[in-house]
């Protein structure tokens, strides 16, 4: 099992450059199974979570294949199942994200329930409630999600909870339905748009991604045509390696990144102490010789983003002053804390605040990643410590972060992989 091992104390400068958007490219790769022609999509990161939506949209009959090092063909036009491999989707919860596109290509859909995950409890019953709006009929058993509708109408959707992954199943499944749909209470983050984009490029007739209401009026099939398509940028990437210069009295450029998406850290990083000089698809970050402490809350989009959460807490540890992180997304967000105290940090977590105390000093430790972003967290700290960390379960890590340890080392710091190499990937890219 791959490790990283990081040796504190170093600055890290030098320039970084952001690698596509995970949270985007898992859901378009998800919604090229409505396509009705193969799709080209670029700029993508190569990522365990990407390789297991490669073997969910394979498992369902898809064709996929990589073109280059970050291009992937998709063609889903030779006949799709209804019913993604299990065991893939236990691996990823953004499995799920096929829903949508197999309700509406196929008219039924049978689907392992994912229920929670590590940070918290992650009910698809938005989902749900979505599809049953637009007609069709639910039945859960047995830890399967059954899905089917003869066919979907148009209907005004009011979500519970600005849920990403439910706004998106339910754009998909709306796109083909009688009529017109409304979705209330929509999402609002960059990849919302983004998948908007990419259904409208196939022929779907979208408008409000990015507002709180966004309308779709039905079609009855996309027109025989390939398209060709390139991934956002990574805004959680950025964020972290941003963080990242801040904790170490860094001065970076990181480029290939849209600014008004960080926006909200942009903010707090100022509060903190450190310069930033932002352009149009860059930002220069210096950081201070110490940060000062800053309160975080933590809300959907353009709120502050939770997947950056983790990462600020790890600089609140070594802060001037108090902060209070406040996590209103996610319910079991802080379990990373415990990792940070075995590095000297001192935190104290009530309920969805964590009080955190900042020291002037980590202390290098043997830790273990508990999920992507806690992960992320763990390699910051570890940067700005004492001596020698050792970051266990790194699988966590390669989820999400493409090279993240070549691309550290890159800016200066001492860092390096014991186990299989870069990312944790073979040659082709499997896990």
């Amino acid at each position: 099992m791959d490790t990283l091992r990081v040796g504190g104390g170093k600055r890290l400068q030098g320039q970084v450059k952001v690698s596509g958007a995970k949270n985007a490219v898992l859901k378009l790769m998800a919604a090229s199974l409505l396509a009705n022609g193969t799709c080209i999509i670029r700029n993508v990161p190569r990522l365990r979570d990407v390789d297991t939506m490669v073997g969910v949209l394979r498992g369902v009959g898809a064709e996929v294949q990589w073109l280059d090092e970050h291009i992937l063909s998709i063609d889903p036009t030779h006949g799709l199942s209804h019913e993604p491999p299990e065991q893939l989707v236990k691996d990823m919860r953004a499995s799920i994200q096929v829903m949508g596109p197999l309700l509406t290509r196929l008219g039924k859909v049978k689907m392992f329930q994912p229920g929670g995950c590590v940070i918290g409890q992650r009910p698809i019953d938005l989902h749900l409630k979505g599809f049953q709006s637009l007609g069709a009929e639910i039945a859960e058993e047995h830890g399967y999600v059954f899905i089917q509708a003869k066919g979907l109408h148009g209907a005004e959707v009011h979500l519970d909870f600005p849920s990403v992954g439910a706004t998106e199943n339910i754009m998909a499944a709306a796109i083909f339905a009688r009529g017109t749909t409304i979705i209330r209470n929509a999402a609002r983050e960059p990849e919302i748009i983004e998948q908007q984009n990419f259904l409208n490029r196939l022929g779907a007739k979208i408008r409000g991604a990015g507002t709180d209401q966004i309308k779709i009026e039905g079609i009855e099939k996309f027109q025989e045509k390939e398209i060709d398509y390139s991934v956002i940028p990574d805004r959680i990437e950025a964020g972290t390696y941003i963080i990242a210069a801040a904790m170490t009295q860094g001065d970076i450029l990181v480029q290939d990144l849209i600014p008004e998406h960080v926006e909200p850290l942009f903010a707090k990083l100022q509060e903190a102490g450190a310069t930033l000089e932002v352009s149009l698809e860059e930002v220069r970050i210096k950081g201070p010789r110490r940060p000062r402490s800053t309160d975080i809350m933590v809300l959907p989009y353009p709120g502050f983003p939770t997947d950056l959460q983790p990462q600020m807490a790890a600089l609140a540890t070594i802060a001037e002053g108090t902060s209070v992180i406040t996590e209103n997304v996610f319910n079991g967000r802080f379990q990373y804390v415990d990792e940070l105290l075995r590095m000297g940090a001192t935190i104290r977590v009530e309920g969805r605040s964590a009080i955190v105390k900042g020291i002037e000093k980590l202390s290098g430790a043997s830790v273990a990643a508990p999920d992507l972003r806690g992960g992320a967290a763990l390699v910051l700290a570890g940067l700005r410590a004492e001596g020698v960390t050792t970051i266990e379960n790194v699988r966590h890590i390669d989820r999400g972060y493409e090279s993240m340890e070549l691309k550290l080392q890159a800016l200066g710091a001492d860092i390096e992989r014991i186990g299989a190499g870069p990312g944790g990937l073979g040659e082709d890219g499997e896990c």
